[in-house]
């Protein structure tokens, strides 16, 4: 089934168009495979990121809208990304990078177009475990800028993710968030009598 991308907003769209205008921002980027890429290079798959800063004691995971990301597209593949921040004077482009996360991306939103559902792609990042899952969130029509993981959302870990994490598996909300807290959640300490 085909996903259903969220709409970015116009001003994140146009500061990374004017980002990719400036070569100054190209080449200052920390991405030879943007710097070097033959052809027009295109933002495309705006997907919002979401930041998962912690879950609650009932299970209810915190999340907030950190941003926008947008694949480039150079030719038949992506190269590089970029990211765009909230500013107190609205979207920004914030820097473009490269590497793993990139193809892995690529590979989940395929992998997700294959699935009997229609879903609306975000990303979801786990500071806490330096880790990025592609979320597919199930109301398509929901707004991409608001929302938390509900429990039927699939989250797809990306390459690479933490140890014992398999990644483009696809789990459940409520599957992965408890294994998620309970690596997150810092053991006690053990108070030993002297």
């Amino acid at each position: 089934m085909p996903l259903q991308v969220p709409p970015a907003p116009a001003p994140a769209l146009r500061s990374v168009l004017t980002a990719l205008g400036s070569p100054t921002a190209v080449r200052e980027a920390r991405t030879p495979s943007l710097r070097t890429a033959q052809g027009p290079a295109i933002p495309e798959l705006p997907l919002p990121v979401y930041v998962l800063d912690r879950i609650t004691p009932e299970g209810v995971s915190a999340t907030r809208l950190a941003g926008w990301r947008f694949l480039i597209r150079c030719g038949d593949r992506a190269v590089a990304a970029a990211d765009t921040m909230l500013t107190p004077d609205g979207w920004a482009f914030s820097h473009f990078f490269e590497g793993p996360y990139i193809t892995s991306t690529e590979r989940a939103l395929h992998q997700a177009e294959a699935l009997q559902q229609t879903y609306q792609p975000r990303l979801l990042s786990v500071p806490g475990l330096y880790m990025l899952t592609l979320w597919l969130h199930g109301d398509c029509a929901a707004d991409g800028a608001e929302g938390h993981p509900a429990a039927t959302d699939l989250l797809v870990p990306l390459a690479p993710a933490p140890p014992g994490i398999a990644a483009h598996r696809p789990h459940l909300v409520d599957e992965l968030l408890p294994v998620l807290t309970h690596r997150v959640t810092p053991a006690p300490l053990l108070i030993t009598p002297a």
